[in-house]
């Protein structure tokens, strides 16, 4: 991590993480392992620590990803609380239906497909 003018900057990882959430259209979601394989990358979890430090959101989509079973995740490194319920509730004003903290069973996943 850097900082120019006292603001982070993000790292060339996190520049394509974000890059590519911005594919997402709004009312689409995706999953960290399918953004992670969008990416060439095998971690799920890294992609995870690069949505937890987007300094661009909400323009930079982080909370259109979700878990591989459907549940909201978290949303600035908080899995609980008054962030996870801004997410629940930007998701949502977007068309997404959501059932007990989780995707309803008959929302599509966003793929991500070459250009």
């Amino acid at each position: 991590m850097s900082a120019v003018n006292g603001e982070r900057v993000p790292t060339v990882f996190e520049a394509r993480v974000y890059e590519a959430l911005r594919r997402i259209p709004r009312g689409q979601v995706t999953t960290y392992g399918r953004l992670a394989a969008a990416l060439g990358c095998g971690s799920a979890r890294a992609v995870g620590q690069a949505l937890r430090r987007n300094p661009f959101a909400p323009e930079v989509p982080c909370h259109r990803v979700v878990g591989s079973d459907g549940r909201v995740g978290g949303y600035f490194g908080e899995v609980a609380g008054a962030r996870v319920t801004e997410k629940m509730e930007r998701l949502e004003s977007e068309g997404i239906r959501l059932a007990g903290g989780r995707l309803a069973e008959d929302q599509p996943i966003w793929e991500f497909h070459e250009d």
